[in-house]
């Protein structure tokens, strides 16, 4: 991406949250006076002018700073290096957030890294060319080797918000686990399919970089990505199709952008046609929790908190099932879900020594197991190294009320969801 360092205009918060600005902060942008306007005599000569002539300035006086028009005249300004430097001082040291030249809508109205044009920010607000563009440019840690990231913020007079961010996904700590599947990889997502690592609804987009363009990551990294937010993350199972094509549509030209710069040039296609239907909340029986023929909890009938659970939609793309209940800011408090791609499994390789006690497949050995899992008051996880490669199955509550469910659950969800994905037969052990 460029490392143009000339910026210019207002950022905005990159945290979500409204920043109050005063009213010296909100200054207008001024028009240069004339080299002899600081002349004795000018101010009276002006003072002399006919009221029409007034009136007639105040209306060529140009349109607001944020006006795309304006940014382009304000991008074609040649600027000394020492000048943008100390215009991007003072913006960072208010703000935090860069305004770059090349990435907003600057340079020929382009934004979000240089990605995106007018119209696509256009489409994507529903016709809508009012927008502010913010964002930080794509840069890389060489301290903690975490690969590009950047962010972008997209946000409208009338309070829409689409946010971008591209990043590796995090598998220490919990990070990326935690609260990023939560979020993109929720039963509401459907796959971009055509064999992209990819997931999409009408509030979140993702979509990893290929690796015929930047390479195979590591053995213990996640992929590459660059995802998207446009509002909260609900328990419902109506989905706007929509606002939906819009943001795969955005996040597939964001993804094209980025390999562009890095020299790729088989840019991916729409996805739009190839959306598979959202998925709807099911009528559970009692032998089948999500959906899953066989398995059940003794004593367990429908209803209550196992009332009506929204599950993936079941497509040969999708690289994870799952099965969603009581969704309440975007965390489930029971969560069932395997997860078939083994670049995204990856992200669970650290969980699974994660405290806990021990759980084994049965048939292990000192010298070979079929892989490794945990069971936790508020969590039961196995990953299994199958022929395709590691597939995670992860059951997990939001409190340790759901404890006893998630021991009993846990080997036959195993079990059944193996046999699914053709990595069984596997029964696993669970501690005392």
């Amino acid at each position: 991406m460029s490392d143009d360092k000339s910026t210019i205009g207002e950022g905005n918060s990159m945290s979500g949250e409204g920043t109050s600005m005063s009213d010296e902060d909100k200054g207008t942008v001024t028009p240069a006076e004339p080299e002899d306007a600081a002349s004795p005599g000018r101010a009276d000569k002006a003072a002399d002018k006919p009221l029409g002539v007034l009136a007639a300035a105040i209306a060529a006086a140009p349109p607001p700073w944020w006006h795309w028009r304006r940014l382009r005249r304000l991008a074609r300004a040649r600027w000394t290096p020492v000048v943008a430097a100390a215009v991007a001082g003072v913006l960072l040291g208010g703000t935090g957030v860069a305004w770059q030249a090349e990435a907003g809508p600057f340079r020929e109205e382009r934004a979000c890294w240089g990605a995106l044009g007018e119209d696509d920010v256009a489409d994507l607000f529903h016709g809508k060319r009012d927008i502010e563009s913010s964002e930080v440019g794509v840069s890389r840690d060489s301290i903690a080797s975490d690969g590009p990231s950047g962010l972008c913020e997209l946000k409208s007079p009338r309070g829409m918000r689409v946010r971008a961010q591209l990043h590796r996904l995090d598998d220490r700590f919990g990070g990326d686990r935690d609260k990023w599947a939560d979020e993109y990889l929720s039963a509401r997502m459907v796959p971009l399919g055509g064999g992209l690592l990819g997931m999409v609804s009408d509030t979140r987009a993702w979509l990893a970089i290929p690796e015929g363009c930047i390479g195979r990551p590591g053995e213990r990294d996640g992929p590459l990505v660059i995802d998207m937010e446009a509002g909260w993350t609900t328990y419902d199972d109506d989905v706007d199709t929509d606002e939906r094509a819009r943001l795969a549509r955005t996040v597939v030209k964001l993804v094209n952008g980025y390999m562009a710069d890095q020299g790729c040039d088989s840019p991916i296609g729409d996805p739009t046609d190839r959306l598979a239907e959202p998925a709807r909340f099911i009528d559970e029986k009692r032998d089948a929790i999500c959906g899953i023929k066989g398995l059940a909890l003794p004593g367990k009938g429908v209803g209550g908190r196992y009332d009506r659970p929204l599950v993936t939609k079941d497509t040969k793309d999708a690289p994870v099932r799952t099965c969603d209940r009581d969704v309440l800011f975007g965390h489930p408090s029971l969560r069932l879900m395997t997860v078939e791609d083994p670049r995204l499994a990856v992200l669970y390789k650290g969980l699974s020594f994660d405290g806990g006690s021990e759980v084994t497949a049965v048939g292990d050995t000192k010298k070979e197991s079929r892989g490794r899992g945990f069971l936790r008051e508020d969590t039961g996880m196995y990953q299994a190294s199958c022929q395709t490669g590691d597939v995670t199955f992860l059951i997990r509550a939001d409190d340790d009320g759901h404890a006893a469910e998630i021991r009993r659950l846990l080997p036959r969800y195993v079990a059944l969801e193996a046999e699914r994905v053709g990595c069984g037969p596997l029964r696993v052990r669970m501690p005392s």
